[in-house]
């Protein structure tokens, strides 16, 4: 028998809709007394948090981290429910510190509880069906949702309502949930993986638009900041001003890593003029392979507090 531990940390899932139409926390998780249609399993049940995910910071992560860490050993598997808002960003974060065999499971709802279509209670239990799937061993973390698996790498909230809003844009979906069984598509590129014991730096994120005002680059060189991560244009540039902007940070031993504000592709250096991929990597920054600005700034945290030297950091970064 299987036995998989279910951590609970509150979001949309957990949550109910009021007279109102609002959707508000209540003191209890739905999930907690829901009537699962799974083989025979041990589910042992944690509510670990009961929070918005807009609620959940790089310290609750760091939480779920050490919690793992001592469930590797009295459990085969992990499922964790979590608000959608900032799911992804906390299956990035376990997925980038975390090596087990085991599988980890992260869920969420669109819907609440008592929401006419609610999909919280068919997604736990899909999740449940991917934790304890033989094929699930070795493949990172995964977001299950909506009969859909994906990898923590490469997942993102493509819409702010739908229930189909999870998606890989550039890997596309790693499984599929079936009726009566589990489908993987495909194995994960090996990655390096580092322990962390605190997460304290700040780095921003800033998203890049045209006539950028390269002052409040400026301004945050004298900021106290530890990096800084730049939603740059198309494949990784920034208008002029923005790129003398950035030149300070990096004058100033500030770390600047460069994606793309762009949904789709990754940021490499392609131009060669001021601004331009080419003459800021050249500079110093750092571009960031297959990751989004909220993904870029956790593996610049996880970089950081692990103290890799500028070159490992840049190879870190740019792996996928």
């Amino acid at each position: 028998m299987k036995r998989i531990l279910v951590l609970h940390t509150g979001g949309t899932i957990a949550m109910h809709e009021d007279v109102d139409g609002d959707v508000e926390q209540g003191a209890q998780n739905p999930l907690n007394d829901a009537h699962l249609d799974l083989p025979e399993v041990e589910l042992t049940t944690e509510n670990i948090f009961n929070l918005p995910s807009e609620h959940i910071t790089p310290t609750h992560m760091l939480a779920l981290y050490n919690r793992l860490k001592d469930a590797q050993k009295d459990f085969d598997g992990v499922v964790i429910t979590h608000g959608t808002d900032t799911l992804e960003e906390t299956s990035f974060f376990l997925d980038g510190t975390l090596s087990f065999e085991m599988p980890i499971v992260m869920t969420g709802a669109m819907r609440s509880s008592n929401e006419l279509g609610s999909d919280g209670l068919y997604n736990f239990q899909s999740a449940l069906r991917v934790a304890i799937d033989e094929q699930s061993k070795n493949r990172g973390v995964m977001v299950v949702l909506n009969d859909e698996i994906h990898a923590a790498r490469f997942v993102t909230k493509t819409h702010a309502t739908n229930v189909a809003t999870f998606a890989s844009p550039i890997s596309g979906a790693m499984g599929m949930v079936n009726k009566r069984k589990i489908l993987f598509f495909y194995d994960l590129p090996d990655k390096r993986t580092y322990p962390i014991k605190v997460v304290d730096k700040r780095i921003p994120v800033m998203k890049a638009y045209a006539g950028m005002d390269g002052h409040i680059l400026s301004l945050l060189a004298d900021s106290g900041i530890d990096g800084i991560v730049i939603e740059a244009l198309g494949a990784g540039n920034l208008g002029e001003d923005a790129a003398l902007g950035v030149l300070k940070l990096l004058d100033a031993g500030i770390p600047v890593v460069i994606v793309s504000r762009s949904f789709k592709g990754i940021a490499e250096p392609v131009y060669d003029y001021l601004g331009g991929g080419v003459q800021l990597e050249k500079a110093g920054a750092i571009f960031a392979s297959a990751v989004n600005g909220q993904k870029a700034r956790l593996k610049l945290l996880i970089g950081l507090e692990n103290k890799l030297n500028t070159n490992d950091l840049n190879d870190y970064l740019h792996e996928f």
